[in-house]
């Protein structure tokens, strides 16, 4: 990424943030950005979510974060018209790091804990 294609998605990152802690319901899910993606001609802004909760919280927050994606991009628009003459599209994809990270130390604990086993 370019430098102005990376700070634009770091403004984006931190905007939608800070609308998704507003306006997310109050379900127990824990939603963060973790990251997003900017194409070179700023048309398209991919938001990679991480969620932690129950399966069905996940599913619920995806679920609700498509529906609301025109008007999580509306919002977004009046938070940064200022920068932009045009406001990127809005995608969300469910970023699953923190699961895969959990199960990998899950099994490096289960490694450890099991005795040495020589051939």
């Amino acid at each position: 990424m370019s430098i102005r294609t990376e700070k634009v998605a770091s403004l984006l990152q931190h905007e939608m943030g800070s609308i998704l802690e507003k306006e997310l319901p109050r379900g127990g899910a824990l939603v963060t950005v973790v990251a997003v993606k900017v194409t070179a001609d700023l048309s398209i802004s991919r938001f990679y979510v991480s969620i932690i909760g129950s399966e069905k919280q996940q599913a619920e927050v995806m679920e609700w974060l498509h529906e609301e994606t025109r008007y999580l991009r509306k919002l977004l628009s009046a938070n940064i018209r200022h920068h932009f003459r045009r406001i990127p599209e809005v995608e969300f994809y469910e970023d699953r790091l923190y699961e895969k990270a959990s199960r990998i130390e899950q099994l490096l604990r289960e490694v450890r804990k099991s005795p040495e086993q020589h051939d």
